[in-house]
């Protein structure tokens, strides 16, 4: 059982969730209300009742429109010419920075998470340095299946005990990938962030910071000496 602080030169990569970690979200689950044809307050809300009985978000669609089909839906969006994506603008602002410092200290990016194939595209065209960009789509598992941080370390080529794994999640971040033997921060932000804060389970995340610039800071008591 990993205890911290790390020992230094123990991490050696960071790897970061997608959503409400890196991206914020808020405009891509607006477009989903436009669609449906319900306020944003409404979309939020139902979203937010979802995540707190811990059930799967996507039941906020059909608690708002009962036998709803997303995958119909996403087709249709797309054919509308209002297909899902982000961009540089939904980026958070603390994301540049603080992969700068992370960068400058030595270690190795990465980002992984539940994706579609697409989101690879969308976030080389953002222009992040990192050194692996991958969708749960174009593996074909998906978090918290084990098999995803198994993959996870592969990709990277070190053992599980060197990734550290930044997530907004709880239940599909920080537990699975302590499970697989990673070292596991919890980002305090986004409506799972802090519906899932007070969830007991909150206690199992090795640290938890509110926003990404503090990560350096975290890792700065000696983690960050890395050895090449």
């Amino acid at each position: 059982m990993h205890t911290w602080p790390p020992a230094p030169g123990t991490i050696r990569w960071v790897c970061l969730d997608v959503g409400e970690t890196l991206i914020d979200e808020t405009r891509h689950w607006a477009g989903w209300a436009d669609w449906l044809g319900v306020t944003h307050l409404t979309f939020f809300a139902a979203l937010g009742a979802v995540i707190a009985q811990r059930r799967d978000h996507r039941e906020a669609f059909t608690l708002l429109r009962p036998g709803f089909d997303l995958a119909q839906a996403r087709a249709a969006r797309a054919a509308a010419g209002q297909p899902e994506g982000f961009d540089a603008t939904d980026l958070y602002p603390d994301v540049r920075p603080a992969l700068s410092q992370l960068r400058a200290a030595g270690l190795r990016i990465g980002i992984a998470g539940n994706q579609p194939a697409w989101a690879e595209a969308a976030l080389a065209a953002i222009g992040l340095s990192v050194d692996l960009v991958a969708a749960s789509a174009r593996w074909g598992v998906h978090k918290p299946d084990p098999a995803f941080f198994a993959r996870l370390a592969a990709e990277a080529g070190v053992p599980a005990e060197q990734i550290l794994y930044v997530g907004d999640r709880l239940d599909n971040d920080v537990l699975p990938a302590r499970a697989a033997g990673m070292w596991a921060v919890f980002l305090r932000r986004g409506p799972w962030g802090h519906i899932q804060a007070a969830w007991p389970e909150r206690a199992q995340a090795h640290a938890e910071i509110e926003s990404l610039e503090a990560l350096p800071a975290l890792l700065s008591g000696g983690a960050l000496s890395i050895e090449h």
